[in-house]
């Protein structure tokens, strides 16, 4: 069997709670939790929107308070964000930038309160030289996707 972790950032706690979803049907997956400061986004959504967008433009992205587990130790990271302006939140950008000695696939799972935008191209890009599986949006049909990614694992 696949070697997995869920790596989650969850600004809102709707993130976390399909990352949740995703290990009670996975259960043996490792889970890890991108974490940033806390005074690194403001509670304000739209503030917080504001600060990434300065991060994405000067390409100076949050630091990670916790160390990424070592990459090697799995087959598949299963990576969980909230959409923000059509792009995964800016620690995923840390978070992929330092899965050290990572030769698997990953795969992104996603919240928004609207649309995704360009969320999974975005993804693919931060993710340059990682094999980038197909992704999945919200909390519907987890099981069937966990199975596709599977099949191609």
């Amino acid at each position: 069997m696949a070697k997995i972790l869920i790596a989650t950032y969850s600004w809102s706690g709707q993130t976390q709670r399909v990352a949740d979803q995703i290990h009670s049907l996975v259960p043996d997956a490792a889970v890890f939790s991108i974490e940033v400061a806390g005074d690194t986004f403001d509670s304000d959504m739209y503030k917080t929107d504001a600060i990434a967008t300065q991060q994405i433009q000067r390409g100076q992205y949050p630091a990670l308070i916790n160390p990424v587990p070592d990459g090697s130790a799995y087959d598949l990271v299963l990576v969980g964000s909230p959409v923000w302006r059509g792009r995964p939140a800016t620690p995923i950008h840390t978070f992929l930038k330092n899965l050290n000695g990572f030769k698997g696939a990953v795969a992104s799972f996603y919240t928004d309160a609207g649309s995704a935008g360009d969320y999974e191209t975005v993804f693919k890009e931060w993710a340059d030289g990682l094999t980038v599986l197909p992704g999945h949006e919200g909390s519907t049909g987890l099981q069937d996707w966990l199975n596709q990614l599977q099949q191609k694992i």
